[in-house]
């Protein structure tokens, strides 16, 4: 089967729900295969972005919160929204600093993902920042509450492990830097 022959036919977009961060659509679609008429909630998100952002010393800047979707504090790495006029690597160093105060001398992109095409419209980019130093206090929104810490980089997967940190966008990070790195270290990307 081709992929067009996958695909639903979307009749309809019903109008947005603004919810600040994101625009909640109800769509009409048919079936590909029965013809069935069928309503799915579609949200429209500006992209988002997330960094690993390691220390001269690899120690990775990760901070935690409290997250109102499961209730319960996470452990993440530094991420956001990409704001209007933003490329992904502005909107980045942007986040890593607001929310931790630190800067990094070096910027890799490591990749993209969907962030849950299931109903879902935005990506994810995917970041590494080398040589992150402390440089200031940071700059948080107004509803972000923050506690920054340090976690060594050969650590990362026992926190992933034992459940300590299981955001799955986190999760893909950390992935897309074994695939470049071939391990938990710099690797080759101390080489030129």
């Amino acid at each position: 089967m081709t992929d067009d022959g996958l695909r639903w036919q979307r009749l309809s977009m019903g109008p947005p729900r603004d919810y600040a961060i994101f625009d909640a659509h109800v769509c009409q679609s048919i079936h590909p295969a029965t013809g069935k008429q069928k309503a799915f909630t579609v949200i429209q998100s500006p992209n988002w972005v997330n960094v690993i952002a390691l220390t001269p010393d690899d120690q990775v800047v990760m901070v935690r919160q409290y997250r109102h979707g499961i209730d319960a504090l996470t452990l993440e790495i530094p991420g956001g929204i990409i704001d209007p006029g933003e490329d992904a690597l502005t909107a980045i160093k942007r986040e890593l600093y607001e929310e931790t105060g630190y800067r990094a001398r070096r910027w890799l992109k490591l990749g993209e993902v969907e962030s849950n095409p299931a109903f879902m419209n935005n990506h994810c980019g995917l970041f590494l920042a080398l040589d992150a130093t402390l440089e200031g206090a940071g700059d948080l929104d107004e509803t972000e509450f923050i506690e920054v810490e340090l976690h060594s980089l050969d650590q990362i997967p026992e926190r992933m492990a034992d459940g300590s940190i299981k955001h799955s966008l986190v999760v893909s990070a950390f992935f897309f830097f074994l695939a470049r790195t071939g391990g938990w270290h710099r690797g080759v990307l101390d080489q030129p």
